[in-house]
């Protein structure tokens, strides 16, 4: 039996990794603070649904962009750095939104301080952990994933005491300065190199691919951004109009950040048990059935929009949906070498944020059109149907092409014995 190799895992991976989630939990705040806000804004510029969605939506585009942009730096120079440097955008983009004349100022100044410093607490972290493990990666991808979701556990029934005792301006201050004091301590842990970076350097002197499904890497990417943009968008229509739905029956938006908030906490016990699954079965089949899981539940809110069914409700769409992100992240790790995890994984991450942005403005304005959240619900269930197809195809392929390798292999042990 061959000696078994060694392990990367250390005691440090999983400091690391704590010290990861409690950066994603501060810095992630963006998602969350502004759909708590969203009522109040909306009646302070006196704007419609979609328009007051806007703030949130740039501020999703500018998580994107600006997750690609430190995934690539971070491939260069290590997490610290560009994690240093969004810390401040975002916490200097929070006390100026205070300062906002107009709604279209307030939401151009989210998408470009606020998403683009938070960018990198999100989606590269998640890759930079996932350069720290190897025997249990999937899981402790899962747990880094689960920061972006612990901010919508903590954030918004914060942000919305806080709205009601002091009015969002005074809010968006408040958050700005806390994360600026809180998160450059704590990203000092984040100073020292991934381990694999000389292993990865060697990989591309060799020309090393972990290309597995038959298809070019940019083929693969497209593909992977492409469902991962479709499952968002159905993923935004409770997450983003959650708190203005419960506005909009008469339970009040108290209630609706409560249920955000838990919809999110089930979303994170998710994540850690869709870990485990990740590290059993692999990224593409979990992408399948966290998607599944997400369509029945997204289907549940239409019948049923009683107080209580809503919460039971919310609570199954966040134990749902909390594998697919994650896939993806382990998914990239599975077909990509090292050297490119930064920015691949962050790729594949940061793109779904496009879905997030696309769904919640869409499913305000076909508020706005229809007068309800019925048709939103349908749209978000059909795009969710596309990612499934997506992953199911992308899975065949695999499964396909590690058979005719296994069947090539096996054909050249036979013609060796053979000889």
């Amino acid at each position: 039996m061959p000696p078994q190799k060694p392990s990367i895992e250390n005691s440090y991976s999983w400091i690391r990794l704590a010290v990861s989630m409690a950066l994603s939990t501060l810095g992630c705040v963006g998602m969350w603070s502004l759909v708590v806000a969203l009522p109040a804004v909306q009646a302070d510029f006196h704007a419609p649904r979609a328009e007051a969605a806007l703030p949130y939506t740039l501020t999703i585009i500018g998580f994107m962009i600006g997750g690609i942009v430190v995934g690539r730096l971070a491939d260069r120079f290590g997490i610290l750095p560009p994690l240093a440097g969004g810390t401040i955008l975002m916490s200097l983009g929070y006390v100026l939104t205070a300062f906002a004349p107009s709604l279209p100022m307030f939401a151009l100044i989210s998408g470009a301080t606020i998403g683009l410093g938070g960018a990198a607490s999100f989606a590269p972290l998640v890759a930079d952990v996932s350069l720290w493990f190897d025997r249990r990666r999937g899981l402790a991808i899962s747990f880094a994933t689960a920061g972006s979701s612990l901010a919508g556990v903590v954030w918004p029934p914060v942000v919305q005491h806080a709205i009601a005792a002091h009015g969002w301006r005074q809010t968006q201050i408040g958050i700005g300065l806390f994360c600026l004091v809180t998160m450059l301590p704590l990203s000092l842990f984040l100073l020292r190199r991934p381990p694999l970076h000389a292993a990865a350097r060697a990989a591309a002197s060799s020309g090393d691919t972990m290309q597995t499904i038959g298809l070019s890497p940019a083929s693969t990417q497209g593909l992977l951004a492409l469902a991962g943009i479709c499952c968002c968008v159905a993923m935004a229509m409770p997450q983003v109009h959650l708190v203005a739905y419960c506005g909009d029956l008469g339970y009040g938006s108290e209630r609706g950040a409560e249920m955000l908030a838990m919809m999110l906490g089930f979303a994170v016990a998710s994540r850690l048990i869709f870990g485990w699954v990740l590290n059993r079965i692999g990224g593409l089949p979990t992408l399948l059935l966290g998607s599944a899981m997400q369509a029945m539940a997204l289907a549940l809110y239409l019948p049923f929009n009683g107080l209580v069914s809503l919460y039971v409700v919310s609570a199954m769409f966040g134990l749902a949906q909390g594998g697919i992100v994650p896939s993806y992240a382990v998914i990239v790790r599975e077909l990509f070498p090292a050297r490119e995890a930064g920015f691949r994984v962050s790729l594949a991450i940061s793109v779904t944020l496009a879905g997030m942005a696309l769904g919640g403005w869409m499913a305000g304005a076909i508020f706005d059109q229809a007068g309800s959240y019925a048709a939103a619900l349908v749209n978000g269930i059909a795009w969710n149907v596309v990612n499934m197809a997506i992953a199911a195809w992308l899975l065949q392929r695999q499964r396909r092409h590690v058979v005719g390798a296994c069947e090539v292999h096996l054909s050249l042990r036979e013609r060796w014995r053979l000889s």
